[in-house]
């Protein structure tokens, strides 16, 4: 195979409408149903060529399309600059958006009867940061080889161009799609250093593709990976997320920690890499972790959730700040829960996720050990309602995360452990279908409690609330009139 650098004369511009020399007959089929499909790609490339312009399908639409994966979601290049495109599509589009036109983008809906087909039109360019800027700096480009070598990697650089239907690949992306292989059409430092999020990228594809980066990709990655300070936390939330919702996330994850790209956009990860010794045995914390997040995968049951993933990802993250070495020889990592939803909290803040999001994962993380007091059962009728509170509309996410937090290789520890989960789950749903315990509520709300003791709106009416939540957990449901003799008995009591 040539180097990713040269250019691949007998791959460039080949008529699509046969066989194309290069591609199985899988692939040639996958490209003919994409142009099939879309007779959207041929609209609109009319449209360009009665003006004079070029456009091509790009990147990842080829690529998905001999993938056998292609979606809804349609990526075109052409030499028209941004004002020219946006002439081209409105009035043949059915909505129009240029929020990425500074970078070059334009945005369109296309409704047809095949489905509706979301469209980026990107005008040939090359973009590159300086050391001291988090935004790219875009120039335009003249040709189709000049915008295919700036993208990220090979198997992004092919092109279909329209509506002639010519398969363009300078630089061997179907050579490295075949053999599942993240290289970079220039060499990978040009490339990581016009764009450095190029590096989370890598992880990403390999994540979501299954694909192996080069050794110089990896090597690249390893030696820029501070680089990424330079990019913006919201980008680097966004790949960190199609990572985590990726169907191999753990292969990227990998990638970050071994290239040190995540101890410059995740530390606590890599900071679970215990060290172990003969004296002070314990679980490696890291692989732990890893396991359980693939084991709440295997769990969901309507496709990938983010919340439930950055929870497994990250439910031990306070083991290295609580660990102790006993005189007995054991470790201990006291309320490493607590710290670790503190830790997940500033984390998360940092990357700039959502409040809700955020609060979601830490009160995961905050929880993720309750169980473990649960015993054979030893739990009451109040401990149980307490765990359904606590949980709320987290509790079906707690259960995956707490199933999935046993890691232990004795199977006969796991199956006690998995049969006593079993039992909390049964004693939830028969407390739930005598007690409606999704909705607990004190017998009293706050109007009837300022009612009742003759008060007005202030702290004692929260203080008289938090007492009569905490009787109903207690004690189950109560009826009015014992309501209030508990509450006028506590009021008594305040002095």
């Amino acid at each position: 195979m040539s180097t990713a650098n040269e250019p691949s004369t007998n791959h460039s511009s080949t008529a699509a409408s046969g066989s194309l020399p290069g591609l199985t007959e899988a692939q040639t089929l996958g490209l003919q149903e994409l142009l099939r499909v879309s007779p959207v790609a041929d609209e609109i490339a009319r449209r360009f060529q009665a003006a004079g312009h070029r456009l091509a399908l790009v990147g990842g639409s080829v690529r998905d399309a001999l993938l056998g994966r292609l979606g809804n979601d349609l990526d075109f290049t052409t030499d028209a600059r941004p004002e020219q495109v946006l002439k081209l599509v409105r009035g043949w589009a059915d909505a129009v958006w240029d929020v990425g036109i500074a970078f070059g983008t334009v945005g369109a809906r296309k409704d047809t009867l095949a489905g509706s087909f979301q469209i980026e039109i990107t005008t040939y360019r090359s973009e590159s940061y300086d050391r001291s800027s988090r935004k790219p700096e875009v120039s335009y480009g003249d040709t189709i080889e000049e915008d295919l070598v700036r993208r990220d990697f090979t198997v992004n650089a092919m092109a279909v161009d329209l509506p002639g239907r010519g398969f363009v690949d300078p630089h061997h992306g179907l050579e490295d799609l075949e053999a599942r292989v993240l290289r970079t059409p220039a060499t990978p430092e040009e490339s990581f250093s016009d764009d450095p999020l190029r590096m989370m990228r890598a992880a990403r594809f390999a994540a979501q593709l299954d694909f192996t980066p080069a050794p110089e990709v990896v090597a690249a990655m390893t030696a820029m990976a501070e680089r990424i300070a330079i990019v913006s936390a919201e980008r680097v939330q966004g790949e960190l997320n199609k990572l985590l919702l990726s169907d191999h996330p753990v292969k990227g994850l990998r990638l970050l920690v071994d290239t040190g790209l995540a101890d410059q956009v995740l530390p606590e990860l890599p900071a679970l890499r215990l060290e172990r010794d003969e004296h002070h045995r314990h679980k490696d914390v890291y692989e732990h972790s890893l396991t359980v997040l693939e084991q709440a995968i295997a769990l969901e049951t309507d496709g990938p959730d983010l919340t439930l993933r950055l929870a497994a990802l990250l439910h031990d993250i306070g083991k290295p700040r609580t660990r102790r070495f006993e005189s007995d020889g054991r470790v201990s990592f006291h309320h490493h829960e607590l710290v670790g939803a503190k830790m997940t909290r500033r984390r998360m803040r940092e990357l700039k996720y959502s409040k809700e999001l955020t609060e979601d994962v830490a009160r995961l993380v905050e929880l993720h050990l309750r169980f473990h007091g649960y015993g054979s059962g030893e739990w009451t009728d109040s401990a149980v309602r307490r765990y359904v509170t606590d949980g709320g509309p987290l509790l079906e996410r707690l259960h995956k995360l707490t199933r999935s937090d046993c890691t232990t290789r004795n199977k006969k520890k796991a199956a006690a452990l998995s049969r006593t989960y079993d039992s909390l789950e049964e004693r939830i749903v028969q407390l739930k279908a005598k007690e409606e315990l999704d909705a607990i509520r004190p017998a009293l709300d706050g109007n009837q409690i300022m009612e009742i003791l003759g008060m007005k709106p202030g702290p004692q009416v929260g203080k008289a609330y938090k007492h009569m939540l905490e009787l109903r957990l207690e004690h189950g449901p109560m009826d009015h009139d014992s309501a209030v003799a508990a509450l006028k008995e506590w009021w008594a009591a305040q002095g």
